[in-house]
């Protein structure tokens, strides 16, 4: 409210500030696709206008009111974000009696080590078995369970999760995610605390149990996503791991530059017509929360029964045909989904890089993976029941407000599907 009442009260100064952050954007922009000095012009004009925004605020004669309302915006995500979190009382399930937790050492800046995972382990009835620099993790778990593991649970990495997760759901065993890896995103899409590495391993003593969807490409499951296009060839790149901005800003404009080659592609969107190129294709193990103010970057669900489909690409005004406007950005949701290219695709598959053979098939797998969260842990993704849009949320934080709070994170229902299984935005008869 305060940011409205000034906006319209600073109404020539506000325009001014609009402008200089249009221009400071259009810059940016212009110099990310491009390189060498082209690159240097279009971020030094976009850095000088927003310097001229700052001007603007500081010579405007009210300084304190605008870093006031900041200040306040940041307040109300933060307020909004706590009132909506959520907590999930997941069915209950017996405990395994041999559960056997995996590690890696090196994982998340040596987390395994510092919080003595072996030891807490061991103390909760859990035998812990270190993966070495050497050793192939999917021989060590199924050597596991055919000495007769009843629970497996994996502390590093998401795409040592996956690994972990696909032999798990293979033999209808029980799996528990301790984020012990950098990001940690698939435990907190299942609703475990990534700041609660040791509370985790309550999973196999006090927990509940959901099931949970896994992704297949070609054979190979993964939790969070595929990557194609931009990110995945960057990720091939030596020097990536050490440079990880400036080697995905100089892959920039080999894909999406006026003198790049997007990746060369194939696949179809949900209206069934054939697209080529994309400069980045996201296949994600049910549908990412994208481009929100709360929420963004996680995903509501991993039960849909769904993959999210995302695909980023140059602006085209014609498409092969010539008929009809590319548009930058489609989302949209399916149980199955096909890439096709003349030469091996590059992929970062849960963060992994890997090239893959074409065409790429991808399928969701419904409901095969048995995930224990512990009791004190949310158990739902922290998405799980936020309200799609401003007004939506502004309507649900009232009711909060008014002690008439009805959300469920377990009977939050997914969106509309279509006759052919697919939904969401995106190109809708394309």
């Amino acid at each position: 409210m305060l940011a409205v009442v000034v906006a319209v009260g600073e109404f020539p100064r506000g325009v001014g500030l609009l402008g200089c952050v249009l221009v400071a954007g259009v810059s940016a922009w212009y110099g990310i696709l491009r390189s060498r000095a082209a690159r240097v012009v279009g971020l030094t004009v976009a850095v000088l206008a927003i310097a001229l925004a700052l001007g603007i605020i500081v010579v405007g004669g009210a300084p304190l009111v605008d870093l006031l309302v900041v200040a306040g915006l940041l307040v109300t995500l933060a307020a909004a974000r706590g009132a909506l979190a959520v907590h999930v009382d997941l069915p209950g399930a017996p405990a395994p009696h041999r559960p056997v937790l995996f590690f890696n050492l090196r994982s998340g800046g040596g987390k395994a080590e510092r919080f003595e995972l072996a030891k807490e382990a061991r103390a909760r009835g859990i035998e812990p078995i270190e993966l070495g620099a050497r050793d192939d993790l999917e021989v060590l778990v199924r050597d596991a369970v055919a000495r007769g593991a009843d629970g497996l649970a994996m502390a590093g990495g998401d795409g040592s999760q996956a690994i972990v997760a696909a032999v798990a759901a293979e033999f209808g065993l029980p799996y528990a995610c301790v984020p012990a890896g950098t990001r940690n995103h698939f435990a907190l899409d299942l609703g475990v605390d990534r700041d609660d590495v040791v509370g985790a391993l309550e999973a196999f003593v006090d927990a509940g149990e959901r099931r949970v969807d896994v992704g297949d490409v070609n054979g190979r499951v993964f939790v969070n996503n595929v990557s194609l296009g931009l990110y995945a060839e960057a990720v091939q790149r030596e020097g990536y791991r050490d440079a990880k901005i400036r080697t995905l800003l100089d892959t920039v404009p080999e894909v999406l530059g006026p003198t790049g080659d997007e990746v060369a592609m194939r696949w179809r969107g949900p209206g069934g017509h054939e697209h080529r190129g994309g400069a980045a294709v996201l296949v994600s193990n049910n549908r990412y929360r994208l481009g929100r103010a709360v929420g963004s970057g996680t995903r509501p669900r991993i039960d849909d029964g769904l993959l999210g489909i995302t695909v980023v690409g140059a602006v085209s005004w014609r498409d092969d045909e010539g008929h009809a406007l590319q548009r930058p950005w489609r989302e949209w949701s399916a149980p199955t989904f096909r890439v096709d290219a003349e030469r091996p695709v590059a992929a970062g598959v849960d963060g992994e890089a890997l090239v893959l053979d074409p065409p790429l098939d991808f399928r969701i797998r419904p409901g095969v993976l048995r995930v224990r969260v512990a009791r004190k842990h949310p158990g739902a993704s922290p998405s799980a029941t936020l309200p799609d849009g401003i007004w939506a949320g502004v309507v649900e934080l009232a009711r909060i407000a008014l002690g008439r709070d009805q959300r469920s994170a377990t009977s939050q229902q997914g969106g509309h599907h279509g006759p052919d299984g697919s939904h969401g935005t995106g190109e809708a008869a394309s």
